[in-house]
This record gives C-alpha cells, structure tokens and sequence, in this order.
C-alpha cells in the first residue's frame, strides 16, 4: 500500500496548523511557535527549530515537507552584485541577483522557471517556460539574498525588484501571496514601496492590479512608444498595444495613486533617436511617470548592441526638457551574465 504523499506545511493556514496540534493532543500555542519559525526565521529545516522538542520535530518531519530551495552556485561580478543559481525542489533552477548600490541593497527575484514572451533582447525568453514558482519559492530568494546581502556586505535588503526570469503577472496568485508574506510583521516586514513588479505589458493584468489596490510599485517594461517597433521586439506587444497599455495604466493609476515607472531599453540604431523619444514623452502623458533608460545588455544572438553615450544622454536630455522624471541606469554583474534582460541558466530544464 503507499504510503500518502506529505503535504508542505508552508501551504496551510495558520489555523489549519494549529487544528492539527490540537488534534494530535498537543497545546494550540505550539502553531505559533511553528508559524514564527517558518515565516519570520525562514527556517529551512524542521531540525532547525530549537525551541521545540526533538519529539516534536520528527513529528513534523513525519506529516509535512518543508521544500525549500538552497544555492547550487555562486558568482560575483566584478562590481560585487552575486548571481546566485537557486535549485528547486525539482531539481529546476532560477537565477537571482543581489545588487550593491551607495544607497541600497537590492534583490532583484524570478518569478518564473524560464519564460513564454519570448522578447527579442533577452536571454530567458530564449529559455521557454517550465513552470510558475511558489509563493514560498519566491520567498525563499528573498531570505536567501537577505542573508548573502548581511554576510558578504554586512547590509541589510532594502528593496526587491521582481526582474528576474519570467514574467510576473503571468504567476499572478503565487506574486501577490509572496509579496503578502514579504509585507507582513508576522515574515520579513519589508515595506511595499520597496518593492517593484516589472511587467512586459499585461494590460488586463495591469487592471488587475489596480482593482486589487496593491501597494507596490509597478514597472512597464516598454521599450518603444511606437507599435511597429514594439512588436518587433516584444511578440506580447501584437495582443497588449500601446492604446491598451496606455489604457490600462490609467486605470491602475485611478484606483491605486501609485506612479508608474516605464522601463526603456535604449537599442543602438533601433529606438534610441529624438524621434523616439519624442514618442515616449507623448505615452508619458497617459499617466504620472517616471523613465527608467536601461543601456543594453550583452547577449549572444540577439543583433543588438549598445546605444552611444551621446545618444543615450541626447534622449535623456530630451525628456526631461519635458519635465519627466529621468534615471540612466547601467546594470550592474554584466561580467557574469547577472545583468538586466541576461538570465539564462541552461540548467532550467532539468
């Protein structure tokens, strides 16, 4: 006869948790003490619950799973952002970065193993998707960059970007439930303005967004205000056109308040001319904004390169002559393949 399979334990409510104490004969304030020690200490193991007995644990270890995920490798950049490979229970593997800064400490977090979108610059959606992760997936990289970003820095986390492999929206239950649990005072109390959601574009998801009233932040990967090039580069562009993002981001705004950043990979001879940025300052009237211009990546066979510095600073400069909210950013861990749009491990698949 088998034996019934083990249900994981991060999967039940805090009641459920308790119901079974009590219905094994032991005290409710015992689901507590296991509540603290999963969310708040992130435990890894049952073992690791020292304030409960060893008769105890075993008991545990004898009803439920605790699967949590741990690094397979790690790589630092030469300007010190860490590329950690995190292997699933499945044996799959997600890649997350932690990224150094004067003023922060940042987890950048997948949501996803692989990717379905299939966007032209980038090296996961060369991957094609596997699956969704956890709510308690995600979490776990979160803990994991938490404690890598005190030990190797002596810092601690201060905001999380979900930029990593796959697309956010698409795991639209398991992100919400993760971002619960980084939230809140009973797990790791981050506040939600530190958080960012990157999306490539989801417009019904985007409502989503604002009819849930979230309070993170959210970040449109846009890439090109012009339908024509968009759908070039991003193949989600040709069911999520810019009337309907711009559509759907005023919508979010309405309900939320919140200011929308639009990511924007600048592309030499592609996208990055006043042409194009005189586009982007029309969308930027949609909604309250502020741009993100990401220089290109390295990845192989793509096509793309680098904008030129001029180009990049003539395009920044032309937007904010129209009173937009303007950042240059140059991503950190290039030199490892840890850097925007570059996530690829080939070990996703098992």
């Amino acid at each position: 006869m088998q034996k019934d399979k083990k249900n994981d334990i991060r999967l039940m409510t805090f009641e459920e948790i308790q119901e079974f104490f009590v219905s094994h004969g032991d005290k409710p304030f015992r689901a507590k003490q296991v509540w603290d020690w999963l969310w708040k200490k992130s435990a890894r193991t049952f073992d690791e619950m020292s304030n409960i007995s060893v008769a105890t644990r075993n008991f545990l270890n004898d009803h439920f799973t605790l699967q949590t995920i741990f690094p397979s490798s790690v790589q630092i950049s030469d300007d010190k952002a860490l590329k950690i490979a995190f292997q699933l229970n499945d044996k799959k593997i997600v890649e997350g970065v932690l990224i150094p800064a004067a003023d922060r400490m940042t987890a950048c977090v997948s949501s996803q193993v692989g990717c379905s979108l299939s966007c032209k610059f980038c090296a996961t959606g060369k991957l094609g998707f596997t699956r969704n992760l956890e709510f308690f997936e995600i979490l776990d990289q979160v803990s994991l960059l938490s404690k890598f970003a005190r030990e190797r820095h002596d810092l601690p986390l201060t905001n999380i970007v979900f930029m990593g492999m796959g697309e956010p929206l698409l795991n639209y239950d398991n992100l919400l439930r993760a971002v619960e649990k980084i939230t809140s005072p009973e797990a790791l109390n981050m506040s939600p303005s530190r958080i960012t959601v990157s999306t490539v574009g989801l417009a019904k998801m985007i409502k989503q967004l604002g009819d849930d009233h979230v309070k993170f932040n959210l970040a449109l990967s846009l890439h090109a205000a012009n339908d024509r090039k968009r759908s070039e580069i991003m193949p989600v562009n040709e069911h999520n056109s810019l009337d309907k993002l711009a559509e759907a981001v005023r919508y979010y705004y309405a309900k939320t308040e919140n200011r929308v950043t639009f990511e924007y990979l600048i592309l030499n001879h592609f996208n990055d001319t006043l042409g194009d940025a005189k586009e982007l300052a029309e969308f930027c009237k949609n909604v309250p904004c502020k741009v993100n211009i990401i220089g290109y990546n390295f990845v192989e066979g793509t096509g793309f390169k680098k904008a030129s510095d001029v180009n990049v600073k003539a395009f920044a400069g032309f937007l904010e002559n129209r009173n937009i909210i303007v950042s240059v950013r140059k991503s950190k861990g290039e030199n490892i393949a840890a850097a925007c749009g570059q996530l690829a491990t080939k070990s996703t698949k098992g």
